[in-house]
Order: structure tokens, then sequence, then C-alpha cells
């Protein structure tokens, strides 16, 4: 069965709904559009349709960081408590960019996904409207204890990508969401990313649904604006360039890369490793975005030594990962 073939199937079959990319050597093989975006409008995606990709948005929030790594602003070992003055005093004095970065800081975390039976039934510890700006997050990230030292294990933490976002604002002055895309989208030719209001989407950013059917919204779900850990909305065709502006040397330079996308832990729960804001395949060279959220699933994956990209949208909570099944077990290599 051809690629088209087969995902056309697994669409019908599971109810699919978004955009799905494939390029490999400069080829795009596949670009198809699935679904709706609108429900209730009946507005079908297309391929230029924007949509959220959740902690994809982490990978963005590193490049950024390694940016003002790379500019002077900050450095590796730059603690927090540094920039941070008496804010959040819950985070230890030794918690370090490095470690924030590599989720190995031991930071307490404002969203324990562990913990979350259903992401579809969570809702944040204050009303959403007021989490508009980077600063606003403090009140979700005060009060958490620490967990373990810093440096001694992995642990996935939301709310330290937050707090990077916070810590790149303070050493550059310069507001988090403008900083993504002046050091990144921009060099990147991702014309079309960005952080969107939920509460006022343009028109071709698609609405972010609970369930495979129904009209209820990710609106009361998720911070009004996204910050570090979250929130970015994207196009297939973006992170294609992405992969390859990143590889090229266009966002940071190749030395920065190649130690983002070195394995720094291994996470044998998922079985796969982490660098720097990257997920890592355990045992090839493969790279990957992901998200998941109220909403939102995605999976954008860049494998350097066989010249193959591929990306998955959804904009329903689990729509993305019979896609991204499909595709690991058709391309995997």
């Amino acid at each position: 069965m051809e690629l088209q073939e087969a995902v056309d199937e697994a669409v019908d079959r599971t109810g699919f709904s978004g955009v799905v990319r494939v390029d490999r050597a400069g080829t795009t093989e596949l670009a198809a559009a699935y679904g709706l975006a609108d429900r209730a409008h009946r507005i079908p995606h297309s391929l230029d349709t924007q949509l959220g990709i959740a902690s994809g948005t982490k990978s963005l929030t590193a490049l950024t960081v390694m940016g003002l790594v790379e500019r002077g602003a900050l450095a590796l070992d730059t603690t927090a408590r540094s920039l941070l003055g008496d804010d959040l005093p819950l985070v230890a004095d030794d918690v370090a960019i490095g470690h924030l970065l590599a989720h190995r800081s031991g930071i307490g975390d404002y969203l324990e996904e562990d913990a979350i039976e259903s992401i579809s039934d969570y809702v944040m510890p204050v009303p959403v409207h007021q989490l508009a700006t980077t600063e606003q997050y403090l009140s979700v990230l005060d009060g958490h204890a620490t967990v373990f030292r810093a440096g001694e294990r992995f642990a996935y933490n939301n709310g330290g990508y937050v707090l990077l976002a916070l810590l790149a604002e303070r050493s550059s002055g310069t507001d988090f969401h403008r900083l993504v895309r002046e050091l990144v989208c921009e060099p990147a030719g991702m014309v079309d990313s960005a952080f969107l209001r939920s509460d006022e989407l343009p028109g071709r950013a698609a609405l972010g649904y609970l369930e495979r059917d129904g009209l209820r919204t990710n609106v009361l779900h998720l911070p009004v604006v996204g910050s570090g850990d979250g929130g970015l909305y994207s196009t297939a065709a973006d992170l294609s360039a992405f992969w390859d502006s990143l590889f090229a040397g266009r966002i940071v330079s190749p030395d920065l890369v190649a130690e983002m996308v070195r394995p720094h832990s291994d996470w044998p729960e998922e079985s796969e490793r982490y660098g720097l804001g990257f997920h890592l395949h355990a045992t090839s060279d493969a790279v990957w975005l992901e998200g998941a959220d109220a909403g939102v699933s995605f999976v954008s994956l860049h494998q350097p030594s066989a010249a193959l990209t591929w990306t998955v949208l959804s904009n329903w909570s689990s729509g993305a990962w019979p896609i991204t099944s499909l595709l690991h077990a058709r391309l995997s290599s």
C-alpha cells in the first residue's frame, strides 16, 4: 500500500483531523489536510492552517535561550536565582539554565502530567485569562517545593520551561514572544508561526477540540496566551522550514545545535533519550518535537541520516497518535 493510501485509510478509521506532511531529500512526498479546523462552521483544514503545537514550543524556547547564550546574555551555568531576585523562593539557588533545558533542575512543577488521568479534564489553577504574559505565570510557578537536587536526574518539567522564558525576558529586557519571533521564527523562515490568543484566533487558525466528536473547545483549559512550555501555533510548511534552518545553522551555530541534540539523559519510561529541548530516538539520530494538550496533539520528526522530515498536526487531544504510529512504522530506519 502506498504511503498516501495508508494515511488516507488511517484517517478514515480514526477520525484524524489536521495536516500531515512528509519530506525526503528536499522533495515533498506527501502533504494533505483532513477534517475540520472549525466544526461548528464546517471550515475544513488546509495545508496552511495554523495549529497549536503544545509542548513542541519547548524546542523553540530552548533555541531562544541558546540564542541568548550565543549572544552572551546568558550562559548554561547562569543560575535562575541571579535573575529571579526574591521571586519563586522555592527554586534552589544552584538551579542553572543548563539544568532547566535538560529537565534536570529538580524544581517543583505546576503541571505534573503523570498525576493527570485525562489532559482534557485538567484545568489551570488560575483563570486562564490571567495568563497572557510570561511574568503573569509567576502565580502558577510559585509554591512548588524542590523535588530533587539540581542535576541529579531527569524529570520532564513544564514549569521549568516557563521559568526559562522568564529568565530569557529578564536577561534580555525583551518580551519572550518577541524573542522567539526574532531569534527563531524569523531566521528559520517560519512566517506563519506565532503565539496566538485563544480567544481571538485569526481565520487560518484551527480551534482545538477536546474529543474526536463534539463542539467543546480547549479555550477554558489552556492559558489565553502560551509561554515557554507551550502555546505556539504553526503550520506544516513552517515546521519543514524549521528543520532545514536548524541543521543549516541559521538559528544558532552548528556547534550549539550539536550540543542540543546530543543525549543528556535517558528517558526509559518513553523509550527515548532527551537533549536540550529536543526528544531523541533511543538508538538512531532521529530528533523530534512533540506536543500533547487539551485540544492539541503534534509530532514533527527529523532524521538527518535519512534526509527525512515528517509532521503531524491535529486539533483534537488524541488525534495525531495513530498517524504518527503509522509514519514511525513506515518510515523509521
